[in-house]
């Protein structure tokens, strides 16, 4: 009864707090789950069905709350050779095999691994991400029109001085809200979220990865899985603990790693490409309120809206 009250808690103890936040982590989870998919060599809908799938299931079957999982570059990169030379398909086999095998590793309890990885890894994992995140928004700021700079200008200004005046709403959606307001009531000549890729106007469908099953298969994905299970399950327990750190909570590694293997394994069934924790997803969470399982609905909604 008590672990029952516990989830319960995990829930609807921050129902405001969760859905603002979400809202902020989906407004961003979109244009990053089409860049992934390019970056894979797939569709846009790959990245934005296994986002909405992979957010959904970790929601009620993740071991820590409050973060954010979905599509991302280091599982999208493993998989550009696989869908170059073999198609879609082996890439959908690959990532349920993925997905079994972090089922496994949850329940041979690998989850503690996470003890042996020093603090000084963990800070330059966070410093280095943060610098890759910077260096890829540098393109976006080449070569385009001037209102996107004074727009950029006018959203770092909301989200670091709007907290001055209340926090009861997170800055960064105020920033999106209003700077997307503005631009469209006065026709401004800025990128758009539909510029990066064609957005699926369909919901996904149960589909079975159409591919021999042979030893030789096997031997084809096989290590692409592996290296997408080690990856993926690295970058979630180091984001587990980094948002540990910052809710003073504790997580369940060990269910974390079931959790994300049953995600990207049902997720290949609605023609999902593999993901993992989402660490600049997860930290805009939590600096935005979010802590409870119900933060992550929001952006599997609008992934798949």
């Amino acid at each position: 009864m008590k672990s029952l009250s516990a989830y319960r808690a995990q829930w609807f103890g921050n129902v405001r707090g969760d859905l603002l936040a979400g809202l902020v982590v989906a407004l961003a989870l979109i244009p990053e789950a089409i860049a992934f998919s390019i970056i894979a060599g797939v569709d846009p809908k790959v990245g934005l069905y296994a986002s909405f799938s992979i957010a959904v299931l970790i929601a009620f079957v993740g071991g820590r709350p409050g973060m954010i999982s979905a599509a991302t570059a280091a599982t999208a990169v493993l998989m550009v050779t696989l869908v170059r030379d073999h198609g879609l398909q082996y890439l959908l086999a690959a990532t349920v095999l993925a997905g079994l095998l972090q089922i496994g590793a949850g329940f041979l309890k690998l989850g503690y691994v996470m003890r042996f990885v020093s603090r000084s890894v963990m800070t330059g994992f966070v410093n280095a991400l943060a610098i890759l995140i910077f260096m890829a928004q540098l393109p976006e700021l080449i070569g385009v029109p001037w209102l996107t700079y004074v727009m950029v200008a006018a959203g770092l200004a909301i989200i670091y001085l709007f907290p001055r005046l209340t926090k009861a709403v997170p800055s960064p959606l105020v920033c999106i809200v209003v700077l997307t307001t503005v631009a469209i009531a006065f026709g401004f000549d800025v990128r758009t979220v539909g510029d990066m890729g064609e957005l699926p106007s369909t919901l996904p469908v149960f589909l079975i990865p159409d591919i021999p099953l042979t030893l030789e298969t096997l031997l084809i994905i096989l290590p692409y899985s592996a290296a997408v299970a080690v990856v993926g399950l690295l970058e979630s327990l180091m984001t587990a603990q980094i948002v540990d750190d910052l809710t003073d909570t504790p997580s369940d590694r060990n269910q974390e790693c079931i959790g994300q293997g049953i995600a990207n394994t049902a997720t290949a069934f609605i023609g999902g490409m593999a993901g993992c924790a989402m660490i600049g997803q997860s930290i805009i969470n939590v600096k935005s309120g979010g802590r409870g399982r119900l933060s992550t609905l929001p952006p599997a909604c609008c992934c798949c809206s």
